[in-house]
């Protein structure tokens, strides 16, 4: 009974202190400022955990050695992750210097998981991170390329990712594509405003 209470008197402090330190605003939420020990354990305990147990509704992945998979994720790789996550060959970055906590290095070697984690992380990103959930601009078969993609990364050169972005882009899947359409859409309605202001001119 002596060690229930001595328990229950140990956790009661440990969460008075907590929200002492809160209300009063003592921890530094600056990027720029390393978190605690005990604050990146318990972060990095609850991470784990909870990808661990909402991947497991993913489901079976595609073929993730498919050549048209992979140049799909190698494209969208490069263009919406890289800043943060690296590619071989690239060490550092300005946006990842001031990232709290630093995005993995994903060519590094030994950083691999299943790609069911993959997935889920991709599509569902982590709160109070840079990670953004991008299944919500993208489909799951574009989050399976990026998962098949980043499954591969580590045993990648530099010659064969840019071989992959290549191949990538070159079968039509590149952002950029949809820029020009965006420009010519654009410089049609100024030049139609334009013609309707002359047209309002003449009247």
């Amino acid at each position: 009974m002596k060690a229930l209470i001595l328990a229950f008197a140990i956790i009661g402090g440990v969460v008075t202190a907590a929200a002492a330190i809160t209300y009063a605003g003592f921890y530094n939420v600056s990027a720029d400022d390393a978190h605690w020990g005990i604050t990146r354990g318990f972060i990095a305990s609850v991470r784990e955990r909870s990808i661990a147990r909402h991947s497991r509704e993913v489901g079976k992945p595609p073929t993730l050695d498919d050549p048209a998979l992979l140049a799909m994720g190698a494209e969208h790789y490069d263009e919406m992750c890289v800043g943060c996550h690296l590619a071989p060959g690239v060490e550092d970055s300005e946006i990842r210097a001031g990232l709290n906590p630093k995005p993995p290095k994903l060519a590094a070697a030994g950083i691999r998981r299943p790609p069911e984690q993959d997935f889920w992380i991709i599509k569902h990103g982590f709160k109070m991170t840079g990670m953004p959930a991008w299944g919500v601009t993208h489909d799951d078969q574009k989050i399976w390329a990026m998962a098949a993609f980043v499954q591969k990364l580590p045993g990648l050169s530099r010659a064969d990712y840019d071989a992959l972005v290549a191949s990538g882009r070159g079968a039509g899947h590149s952002h950029e594509e949809a820029e020009p359409a965006h420009e010519h859409e654009h410089e049609h309605d100024h030049e139609h405003g334009d013609a309707d202001a002359d047209h309002h001119h003449d009247d």
